[in-house]
């Protein structure tokens, strides 16, 4: 349950000015979400991204040197209105155009799309790239339809190197869209959330049961199993992964991986190190088995 608020409808807007006041060295707001606070090089490709709140450190932790420029926040699990999206990019552009970069959910598609014709219109060269990371939510022959969760931060980062190293906004585009290409996630749910002052979370897993595939606001997924051991669902996750291998990649024997283990808000730092082990572990193993990769973070 969500606890510690004032008035449910204030909770998202309190929240921005608490992480603003928090993080001023390097975010400052701006009508519809926040921006670097740093100086912008002149002429670099502006990576903006957005979502709705209560996804924290997304959207606005992920503003900062060598990531996003900046982030449009909606209310709580609401995608932000093209016009908070068309703000934040006008704030955010120095020059060299500008790029949209956000998960691929309805809303988000729409007003993305909406805030990129108008700031066509304005004179700003815009482009838009919906990250479609998790496995679960669509097949592979549609990965067009599968939402973006925890690869946004991977596709994010790598745009935002992008720009940082003075690529140019087709440049940009491609490394996004490749880096999108090669990001695969999948999660599991324990619980549901709850939202400021609801007596109820928004979905609910029975006891001692697992939700696998199911989405931040509690889309469906593809079943439910019996809590397993950390290793266990390190199993899991690791082979239903290497299961879908990018399309320029015939084995994952020998390849190289970067490994991104996030608790989707809920679960412990102790917990997720623990199945991170048995991860990592996996990765590395020898290839008695048909894959053997190396992580990226060892």
């Amino acid at each position: 349950m969500t606890r510690l608020f004032n008035e449910p409808g204030d909770f998202a807007d309190e929240m921005v000015d608490g992480f603003v006041a928090a993080n001023s060295r390097w975010v400052r707001r701006v009508h519809g979400g926040v921006v670097r606070s740093t100086r912008a090089t002149a002429g670099a490709v502006a990576i903006v991204t957005g979502g709705g709140s209560g996804h924290y450190p997304a959207f606005g932790g992920l503003v900062g040197q060598g990531l996003t420029h900046g982030a449009a926040l909606g209310n709580l699990f609401a995608s932000p209105s093209w016009q908070q999206v068309r703000s934040v990019a006008k704030s955010a552009n120095a020059g060299g155009g500008v790029l949209l970069c956000y998960g691929n959910y309805a809303g988000d598609v729409l007003n993305f799309d909406k805030a990129q014709e108008r700031l066509r219109s304005e004179g700003i060269e815009t482009r838009t790239v919906a990250v479609t990371d998790d496995i679960s939510s669509a097949s592979a022959t549609d990965r067009h339809r599968r939402r973006g969760i925890a690869g946004d931060l991977v596709v994010l980062k790598t745009a935002g190197a992008a720009s940082d190293a003075g690529y140019d906004l087709d440049e940009v585009v491609r490394v996004a869209t490749k880096a999108n290409d090669r990001t695969r996630s999948i999660g599991v749910a324990f619980s549901g959330c709850s939202l400021p002052g609801a007596s109820e979370p928004l979905f609910t897993v029975p006891e001692g049961r697992m939700a696998i595939g199911m989405g931040i606001h509690g889309e469906p997924g593809i079943g439910e199993a019996a809590v397993p051991s950390a290793n266990q669902l390190a199993v899991l996750l690791v082979e239903a992964l290497l299961a879908e291998l990018p399309d320029d990649v015939e084995q994952a024997s020998g390849q190289r991986v970067a490994l991104i283990l996030n608790g989707l808000g809920s679960v412990k730092y102790e917990e997720l190190f623990v199945v991170y082990a048995k991860i990592d572990a996996l990765c590395a193993q020898p290839r008695s088995r048909s894959w053997s990769l190396r992580s990226a973070s060892s």
